[in-house]
C-alpha cells in the first residue's frame, strides 16, 4: 500500500495551477519509478482475471488515455495496481494543443474542465518512450504474458482537416500497433475541432472500414492481432448510440470505450469554472456515461467488449458501471480527487462482487 497519505500530496498539489499540478505528477512519476520514491504511491496489484477480445486483463481496473499523453511513465502509473493502461492521446505529429489556461477544477463537484487539444510530442516520441519501459522490455526479453496490458490512443492533428482524418488514424494506427494490447481510436473528445462529427453515420463507415482493412493488413505483417476499441462521447442520444453499435459490429470493431467527457453543463451549473469551455469529466459524467453504457449493452447484445469510464470515484462507482453492461472500467478524474487508492478499492469491489 502506497506509504503517503494521498491527501497530503492532494493538499499541495491543488495549491498548484491544474496543468502544473498534472506535469509535476506525470514527471514524478516517471523520474521516480524504480526508487525508493516510489513507494509513496505503489500497491499491489489485485488479480481478478477476466478475457476480453483475446486479452487476459489482470483486472477490472484501468487508467482512462488523457493522464499520461506521451507514455512517460507507462511503469509508474502501473505500479499503482491497474490491470491495464492507456496512454495517449497521440497524433502523429507533434502540437501544442489548445492556449493556457486549459484544465480547470471544479471540487464541489468532483470534477475538472479540460480543452486540451490532445497536446503531446508526436507519433515518433511516443513510440520511443513506450519502448523505452520497463513493460516494454519484459515483454520483449521473456515473452511472457505482461503483467499488465497497455492500449495505446490515437487521434487526429488538430491542422488536418477533417476530410482527411482518415489518414492520420491510419499513421497512428501503424505506428502503435507493434506496442499495443489494444488500440484506442478517439473520435470523441470535444476539445479538436469537428472531432466528434466523426460519429455520424457515413463519416463513421469510412474511418472504421479503413482501420479494420489496415488491422489485417497489420495482423499479417506481424504476426499477432491487436484489438481496435472505439471510444465515443456521451452526448449522443439513443438513435445516435443504436447506430454507432450497429456500425462497430458490422465492421468487426473488437470493444467500444464509454465513454469520454460532457459538454453538458446542468450538474456543474453556478460553479465557479462551470462556463470555461472544454470536456466535463468526474461525477458529473457518472450517469450520462452510465445510460450509454446501458444502450450499447442493450444494442450489442452479450459478449461485446465494453469498457466503462466517467465519474468513478468510488468502489460502488465502479460495480455500478459493470451493472449498467461495461466488462471493466478506467478511472482518471477520480484518481486526481481519490488518489491511489482508488485503484485497489475498486479492484477489490469489483472481485468481491464477482
Amino acid at each position: 500500500m502506497p506509504l503517503l497519505p494521498y491527501a497530503l500530496a492532494r493538499s499541495f498539489l491543488f495549491k498548484l495551477d491544474p496543468e502544473a499540478a498534472h506535469d509535476l505528477t506525470i514527471a514524478t512519476l516517471a523520474r521516480a519509478h524504480g526508487t525508493p520514491l516510489q513507494w509513496a504511491w505503489c500497491s499491489g496489484r489485485v488479480q481478478d482475471p477476466v478475457t476480453l477480445a483475446g486479452l487476459r486483463f489482470p483486472n477490472r481496473v484501468g487508467l482512462a488515455a488523457g493522464l499520461d499523453k506521451n507514455a512517460r511513465a507507462i511503469d509508474g502509473l502501473g505500479a499503482m495496481g491497474f490491470g491495464f493502461v492507456e496512454v495517449g492521446t497521440v497524433t502523429p505529429l507533434a502540437q501544442p494543443g489548445n492556449p493556457r489556461p486549459r484544465m480547470f477544477r471544479l471540487p464541489k463537484a468532483e470534477a475538472l474542465i479540460n480543452r486540451m487539444g490532445f497536446n503531446n510530442d508526436g507519433l515518433q516520441a511516443f513510440v520511443s518512450n513506450v519502448q523505452g519501459s520497463r513493460l516494454h522490455r519484459e515483454r520483449a526479453e521473456a515473452g511472457a504474458a505482461p503483467r499488465m496490458l497497455l492500449g495505446l490512443n490515437i487521434g487526429k492533428n488538430a491542422a488536418t482537416p477533417i476530410e482527411r482524418a482518415t489518414d492520420d488514424y491510419l499513421t497512428g494506427l501503424a505506428g502503435v500497433y507493434p506496442y499495443a494490447d489494444y488500440v484506442a481510436v478517439n473520435i470523441s473528445s470535444p476539445n479538436t475541432k469537428n472531432l466528434r462529427e466523426l460519429q455520424n453515420d457515413a463519416a463513421l463507415d469510412a474511418l472504421l472500414a479503413a482501420l479494420t482493412a489496415r488491422q489485417r493488413e497489420l495482423q499479417t505483417e506481424h504476426g499477432r492481432r491487436v484489438p481496435l476499441f472505439l471510444k465515443i462521447a456521451p452526448d449522443l442520444d439513443e438513435v445516435q448510440v443504436q447506430a454507432i453499435a450497429d456500425a462497430l459490429r458490422r465492421h468487426g470493431i473488437d470493444g467500444v470505450i464509454a465513454t469520454n467527457t460532457t459538454l453538458a453543463r446542468e450538474a456543474v451549473a453556478g460553479l465557479p469554472y462551470a462556463d470555461e469551455a472544454g470536456g466535463l469529466s468526474g461525477a458529473p459524467v457518472r450517469e450520462a456515461s452510465n445510460r450509454v453504457i446501458r444502450q450499447l449493452r442493450a444494442a450489442l447484445g452479450m459478449g461485446f467488449p465494453i469498457i466503462g469510464v466517467g465519474g468513478i470515484l468510488s468502489g460502488q462507482d465502479a460495480i455500478a458501471k459493470i451493472e449498467a453492461g461495461a466488462d471493466v472500467v478506467q478511472i482518471y478524474t477520480g484518481l486526481i480527487y481519490r488518489g491511489p487508492a482508488l485503484v485497489r478499492e475498486v479492484a477489490e469491489a469489483l472481485r468481491s462482487r464477482a
